[in-house]
């Protein structure tokens, strides 16, 4: 049966591009639906400040008229020129188990990236790697947490079928109050807080607007050199924090200073998926009940960043804050946090994670396919 692939041009286009995973994932208890209105935005060009400065377009894969795949092919201008790299990206991924169907789609955003003169596909990401990025290769027993995706175990046979190589992979850790370990960690804290004479303390949410201007400095400042790392303009930081702003814990995101200058944040938020799932995608008419009513019983984290001026590192910062963190966490009620992601090859981070008593639980893979 002949696939036919073409852009979304039409409302009921985006619409059919939107609900397409509620047919994917019916019978997955681990996946949990986006809200609709907020999965709009995001594939507006007007709305989502990644258009600002990329370009996209949005792919449907229908057979006899069914929809079964769809995929976005991507032109991050700012990540060609901070990396200088000409390299593309597919992301928004999601396919019924045929592989002809996956090829058909790989094919069409690969020959829109073509078309653009990029030289490489790499994918899946939601726009950049500040999105959510990774195909989930290990871990499906899990639901994902805030922020991160999920897909169906086949996806890699699919990507890896149509010609794409490994590029990173992404490592979720998963800690628990059972099996941190306070002790010795501790101990650290207690006496890189006396040597270095640092302060940790909580965000101050009515001063939220400074205090993310502090984070946005040392996170730029602490990433600019990792692999995959992408700047965030004004807008995108805007458009963030107002969509954090929502769900934020000031209790568990903190800032490490040292004589009143940041130089140092953790930010962790409640893993609203986890009301976020009783919605099924939509606010209206109880959706929003349910996710106010399970809110209340959030007791899982998740880690989404942290960052240490680069005049500061190799003194311990690290491990202050994931102690001061989890013990804030444990104070409020969180009993399980997921540390994500981090890259396979961040020696430091993962050695000091592994030593706080975490345990790698999720695999996500970004892979790479040539298109010269």
């Amino acid at each position: 049966m002949q696939v036919d692939v073409k852009p979304i041009r039409t409302p009921s286009d985006l619409k059919a591009f939107i609900e397409l995973p509620w047919q994917i994932y019916r019978n997955n208890a681990q996946w949990v639906p986006q809200l609709r209105s907020q999965l709009k935005e995001r594939f507006s060009r007007s709305m989502c400040p990644v258009f600002d400065y990329a370009e996209a377009e949005f792919f449907l894969a229908r057979q006899n008229g069914v929809v079964v795949g769809r995929i976005a092919a991507i032109k991050n201008e700012n990540h060609i020129i901070f990396h200088d790299e000409r390299v593309g990206f597919f992301g928004f991924f999601e396919c019924v188990q045929k592989q002809k169907v996956a090829d058909a789609l790989l094919t069409e955003a690969a020959d829109w990236l073509k078309s653009r003169y990029l030289n490489v596909m790499r994918g899946p990401t939601s726009y950049s790697t500040n999105g959510e990025c990774g195909l989930l290769i290990d871990g499906f027993d899990y639901p994902p947490a805030i922020m991160m995706s999920y897909n169906l175990p086949y996806y890699a046979n699919l990507v890896e079928g149509f010609g794409f190589k490994k590029a990173k992979d992404l490592l979720a850790y998963e800690v628990t109050d059972e099996t941190f370990a306070p002790d010795r960690l501790g101990k650290i804290a207690e006496r890189i807080k006396r040597r270095r004479n640092v302060v940790v303390r909580p965000i101050r949410k009515k001063q939220i607007v400074q205090e993310i201007e502090h984070i946005r400095e040392i996170y730029d400042s602490a990433w600019q050199r990792n692999w995959g790392f992408l700047p965030m303009t004004d807008r995108e930081i805007d458009y963030l924090a107002d969509e954090l702003i929502q769900i934020v814990d000031p209790d568990i995101v903190l800032i490490a200073e040292v004589e009143d200058e940041p130089i140092a944040f953790i930010l962790a938020l409640p893993d609203f998926n986890q009301a976020l799932k009783h919605a099924n995608g939509r606010l209206f008419p109880f959706g929003l009940f349910k996710i106010i009513w399970h809110a209340r019983k959030i007791k899982d984290a998740r880690m989404v960043a942290f960052g240490v001026k680069e005049s500061h590192r190799q003194q311990g910062i690290d491990a202050l804050l994931y102690y001061e963190a989890f013990q804030a966490s444990v104070r409020k009620g969180y009993r399980h946090a997921e540390l994500s992601w981090i890259l396979e090859d961040d020696r430091l981070m993962n050695r000091a994670l592994e030593t706080m008593g975490s345990k790698i639980y999720k695999r996500y893979r970004l892979y790479d396919y040539p298109l010269v």
